[in-house]
Formats: C-alpha cells, structure tokens, sequence
C-alpha cells in the first residue's frame, strides 16, 4: 500500500439524521465525503475526507461530455454487538479498477481505497442503521476532470466516496418483483463496456425502465445484443433461475457485470453442494420450462437489493407467473445466509466480512 496521507475536516454543522425506519434508497447522504484527485505524471495526491459537498467542475469537464467515469456500490453494516463490518470491500476495488483500465482511467490503489473507506465510516459511524434490513451504502466512484473537448482519456480525475443510509431498495422488499423481458432496446454488447461498471451502461437503460414502469414491472431483463434470445441480466441484478432442481445463472460473456453477490451466490450453493451452472440460456428455454412446470423459482443478486425474488416475468405479452408468485424456497434461505453473513448474525465461512472497527 502507497503511503498517502488523509487530511480530515470536520463538519461543524452536523446534518439532522432521518427517520431509520422509514428510509428511502438513496436519497440522503451521511456528514462527510473522502476526495482524492489524480493528475497525469503525478498520479494520486491529496487524500482528504470533508464536510459532504457540491463539487465545482469546469462546464467542459470530460465527464460531462464523454461519460469517461466508473462506480462501485458496497454496504456497511451495524451488527448486534456494535460492530461494524463491510461485505467483501476488496472485490469491488478489484472490479472498479478493472472498470477503470476499460475506459482508460486512473487505477487506485486498492489496500489504499479500503483504508480511506474505513476512516470515513468511523467518523461518520452514527449514520449507521439499526434496524433490521438496512446498512449504510457506500458508492465510490471516479469521475473525469480535465477541461477539454477533445474526444480523449481525461488527464485528470477526483476519486470520491459518499455514503447513504438505506432501507431496502425495492419497496417490495424480499417479496417477488414482477419483470418485464425487454425486446426492443439493448444495453450492452460484448465487446463493448457490459462487463464494467460505467454510467453510460445505466443510461442505456433509462428509456426501457421508464416503458416497463409504465406497464406495472419494477425492472427490465436484458437479452443478448447480437441475437436478442439469451438472457443477460437484470438492470440493477444478476439473474438465476431454478429449472428442475437445477439453478441456472448466465455465464460471464464480456457484456454482464460481474456481480460481488452473484459470485457470493454461486460460493454459497456449491458450499451446500446444490447443483449450480454458469452457461448461456435463452427465454425460449425459460418459456419451455415454464410451460412444462419444471420453472421452479428465479431471483436476481445484487448489492443494493441483495436477493429480489420474481414473481412475474412478462415475456411478448405472456404473463409467466414463477412459483405462484410467491418467495421460493432457495430465494428465502440465500437472503437469510446472506444478509445475516453479512451483518453478523451467522458464521462466516468464507471470510467475507472485514471489520471497520
């Protein structure tokens, strides 16, 4: 780990905390905020945790124009006992500098980005939630800064990490949500920037979240972009599906993100010897299973909602209905292993927990 320095300023006007309870995703944000900035042949300097902030950017900056930025999402939790610990940190530094040499950016170092957020968590340690089902969400992210409209990699960047309060991030909670299979629009290609983790990937997705919406599904479910039949990702989740007693999640192809939770999904099934496969698989297949009755449940992973359970996919004007609607067996006992791994209600087997303090 590089040696830097974090210069700490204090708030001295704290923000009013909300309701626990009654939190929303999102929506607010803790007292601090740690910055780094980076400049082409001198690399990162001046590591500092401040007062949470607008940030001032020239109207030319590259990000605003090129989209050149990368993010992460990971969470803190508050156990019983007053500890706090985060889930598997070092695989989303891992992943935002793999995000980051995709578009041409400035890797961090990792040992260091962890420490920082440490710090930032201790001082702002109150924001925490006690209440079961929520954490404390850290999004860390690097945006491009340079002043320049010249379509090329920014020679300067901020790193910066904020942190929210959370409830759960569906309003449905651990009950199934109902998806809608998108046909028309497509978000990545492999080949392209699906595997990492970039604001343009979510943009992308914007227009057919909005149509699904609109129709009564909460997300949207990504097919391939070449033959548009094989089944990617949600867009906030990985996706598995239970077919016949077999648990069924779409290989990596170069176009679906590498999810933290889905590769601590994949980890927990084959601990408990449950048969699990990685391969590509198509919405023709999950008719056909439907159909025949051997679509035994599906659910999808991710950071933010953990475990979402579906309930519906709606597929060329067809209503699948999954499990009768209801929270799967498999579902119920991944989000309860999980959630309670990780904030300290059950053993940890793997390893996956580090201690903030």
């Amino acid at each position: 780990m590089k040696d830097y320095q974090i210069e700490v300023t204090l708030t001295t006007s704290k923000k009013q905390k909300p309701a626990f309870n009654k939190l929303e995703f999102g929506r607010t944000f803790t007292d601090h905020m740690f910055i780094m900035d980076y400049t082409e042949g001198k690399g990162w300097h001046d590591a500092r945790i401040v007062p949470y902030q607008s940030l001032t950017l020239d109207p030319a900056a590259v990000i605003f124009h090129y989209g050149q930025t990368v993010f992460e999402g990971l969470k803190a939790y508050l156990t019983k006992d007053e500890q706090v610990f985060l889930f598997r940190p070092n695989k989303n530094f891992e992943r935002m500098n793999r995000s980051s040499e995709r578009l041409c950016m400035p890797g961090i170092d990792e040992d260091f980005a962890l420490e920082a957020l440490k710090k930032l968590i201790s001082i702002d340690r109150d924001w925490i939630p006690n209440i079961e089902g929520t954490s404390l969400y850290v999004r860390p992210f690097i945006i491009s800064t340079e002043a320049h409209l010249g379509v090329s990699p920014s020679l300067t960047y901020s790193f910066i990490i904020i942190l929210s309060p959370v409830g759960a991030y569906y309003k449905e909670g651990i009950n199934p949500v109902k998806i809608a299979v998108e046909t028309e629009y497509v978000r990545a290609v492999a080949g392209g920037t699906g595997n990492a983790k970039t604001a343009g990937n979510y943009a992308a997705g914007l227009k057919a979240q909005e149509v699904s919406n609109e129709i009564g599904y909460s997300q949207v479910l990504w097919l391939d972009g070449k033959e548009r039949k094989y089944i990617e990702e949600v867009g906030s989740m990985n996706i598995f599906f239970k077919i016949n007693g077999e648990i069924i999640t779409p290989a990596l192809n170069g176009s679906i993100l590498e999810g933290v939770t889905r590769d601590s999904i994949i980890n927990l099934l084959k601990h408990w010897n449950m048969p699990i496969i990685e391969r590509k698989i198509s919405m023709d297949e999950i008719f056909e299973a439907y159909k025949s009755g051997l679509l035994e449940e599906a659910f999808g992973t991710g950071t933010a909602a953990v475990i979402s359970p579906v309930g519906e996919l709606f597929w060329r004007n067809e209503k699948l209905s999954i499990n009768n609607g209801e929270t799967g067996v498999i579902s119920k006992k991944l989000y309860e292993t999980l959630t309670g791994i990780q904030n300290g209600t059950l053993p940890d087997p793997f390893g996956w927990r580090v201690i903030v303090e």
